[in-house]
């Protein structure tokens, strides 16, 4: 079942239980999946989805930030619930171990020799990463090997 259509399957089992909390984050889900369908013309496929998701998951992670700083505890859960579901789409995320693999990898495949190679680093990576960690983090280890 593609990711789309079990987003959609959850959706109509949140109906059912009457879960209006996970229906809501749901909907959003594919509202914004709809919507890059719309802007683009095309139907999303998998990697393009995990995108989506990822920036609610970032934009989810700096909401909860933002709140905590101005003491909205209430806006803070809300958040966090609307993360978790978020997430729960999202492929397993990669182990530190797993990570440093990768970039190494990626640092052989490229030839990556200084800073200037890092955009190729990353287009290396990011799809085999999309969605699995933060690309911050991932954006840091890779400037911590190149530079020594």
């Amino acid at each position: 079942m593609s990711l789309k259509a079990q987003i959609t399957e959850d959706m109509k089992v949140a109906m059912r239980a009457q879960d209006k909390a996970r229906l809501g984050v749901i909907r959003l889900i594919l509202a914004a999946i709809k919507q890059q369908e719309v802007d683009t013309r095309s139907e999303l496929d998998e990697a393009t989805i995990l995108v989506v998701l990822d920036k609610m998951t970032k934009q989810r992670r700096e909401s909860i930030r933002q709140y905590s700083e101005a003491s909205r505890d209430d806006l803070v859960s809300q958040e966090e619930f609307e993360l978790g579901v978020i997430q729960a789409y999202l492929p397993q995320s990669l182990s530190d171990n797993e990570l440093a693999v990768l970039v190494g990898q990626a640092i052989n495949e490229t030839g990556a020799a200084s800073m200037r190679d890092m955009g190729k680093v990353m287009n290396w990576l990011k799809p085999k990463v999309q969605g699995r960690t933060d690309m911050g983090q991932l954006s840091n280890l890779i400037k911590s090997r190149i530079n020594g």
